[in-house]
């Protein structure tokens, strides 16, 4: 019978809670997936907290995953059972075995590509596509700050952001973390436990600072990251490990005409041909080599709560999948 983790009430990670469900037929515009690996990410803490109120409860989180179709509806004719197909969604439903989902969703794997693979990464691939072609176009010669350069996202980003040509300045919590971040793509990497990374910024920039700063911490690193960038520069704050942000006054944007972007994935993916194009140019570069996927640790769909809390305590190396 299909299982899912249901959150029935915000809270820790022992909030999820593995149940049986049923799992309709698809309409005619769906299809059923039989999930082989579901992603793991900190949006999926925030919503499991109550820090997002955006699932309604009781209801199932979970945001990416990859699996096999096993049934298709009366209007699709692009895809069949046996069909290797990996999606994201801000619709959640991902922590299950089977689900239901609409066709426009799902993305073709290649065979070249494991499901592991895209369960693990799609979602930070996409987002990175986001960050560096959407939100901000990054140019060769640029100068970039990226916060938690050794995360799930962090190292994801700081390959694309190397491969387009800027110099990548990444922040780690350790000297384990800096290697993973030299390994990904960082030119200078700062151990913010032991430096302040304004102040390395400043001597790696000869006090100019830099173009962008992708800053996914939130409350811990705000003010510096905008201390860190240039004249004119950007700040994209797309998370918020260390809690959420305080406002930020005009004022302190106008002392060096900045800009502020707090940009969310899925309002980028409304329009299902973007989706797709941008889940296509993703894939291509995992295909050619231009992204790289670090080896996900798998964990049984049963003990989610125990990958929530190893990515809580940032003892996974951000990269975690569970396995129906």
């Amino acid at each position: 019978m299909p299982e899912a983790i249901i959150i029935r009430e915000y809270g820790g990670s022992d909030r999820l809670v593995l149940e049986n469900i049923d799992l309709p037929d698809p309409a005619p515009d769906e299809v059923t997936v039989q999930q082989t690996a579901v992603g793991v990410n900190y949006h999926d803490v925030y919503v499991r907290s109550g820090l997002y109120k955006t699932l309604a409860l009781p209801g199932i989180p979970g945001c990416e995953a990859a699996g096999v179709i096993e049934a298709v509806g009366a209007n699709i004719k692009h895809l069949k059972p046996g069909d290797r197909i990996a999606y994201v969604t801000g619709n959640y439903g991902a922590y299950t075995s089977h689900r239901t989902l609409p066709a426009q969703l799902a993305v073709s794997v290649p065979d070249d590509i494991t499901d592991e693979t895209c369960a693990s990464n799609l979602l930070r691939a996409m987002t990175v596509e986001m960050l560096t072609a959407k939100v901000c176009q990054i140019k060769p010669g640029m100068t970039v700050l990226v916060h938690a350069a050794a995360g799930g996202v962090g190292r994801v980003l700081c390959q694309a952001l190397s491969n387009m040509g800027a110099t990548v300045i990444g922040t780690v919590g350790s000297a384990q973390k800096a290697r993973v971040a030299e390994d990904n793509g960082c030119d200078h990497v700062v151990l913010y436990r032991e430096d302040d990374f304004t102040h390395a910024v400043a001597e790696l920039t000869t006090n100019e600072g830099v173009d962008v700063v992708y800053d996914s911490v939130g409350a811990d690193t705000l003010t510096g990251s905008m201390e860190s960038l240039k004249l004119c520069g950007h700040l994209v704050n797309f998370g918020q490990s260390s809690g959420p942000t305080e406002p930020v006054a005009m004022a302190t944007l106008a002392a060096k005409s900045l800009t502020v972007s707090r940009p969310i994935l899925f309002h980028y993916l409304q329009d299902p041909e973007q989706y797709q194009a941008i889940a296509g140019r993703v894939m291509q570069q995992f295909q050619s080599g231009i992204l790289k996927a670090a080896a996900p640790s798998p964990v049984p769909l049963k003990d989610a709560s125990r990958a929530h809390d190893t990515l809580e305590n940032m003892t996974g190396g951000g990269s975690l999948i569970l396995i129906p």
